[in-house]
């Protein structure tokens, strides 16, 4: 298991409401999301599968270059593609945005 972090400091649109989106199984994950506490945004990553912190950044950096929300994520991934990461992201996006 492999504990990730990430700042975003630039995120600063309030966000009001929580979403959980996914589950952990092979191959899958889940995101929870929740309004930060103050401007900018933290994510946290605990996975299953070491060494990708490079991709994790990658997809993240891609996100948060769309999303503006001051959030905190948590990511429980057992194994999720960047296709999924990032469909899973835009999915808590949208569940907040409702």
């Amino acid at each position: 298991m492999e504990q990730i972090e990430f700042d975003y400091p630039a995120a600063k649109r309030r966000i009001a409401k929580k979403a959980h989106v996914g589950v952990v199984g092979s191959g899958d994950m889940e995101v929870l999301m929740e309004p930060a506490p103050s401007e900018g945004a933290h994510v946290s990553i605990t996975t299953s599968v070491d060494g990708f912190q490079d991709s994790w950044k990658a997809v993240l950096d891609r996100f948060f270059s769309k999303f503006d929300g001051a959030v905190r994520i948590h990511i429980n991934d057992a194994g999720a593609t960047p296709g999924s990461v990032l469909l899973r992201l835009e999915q808590a996006v949208e569940v907040i945005s409702q």
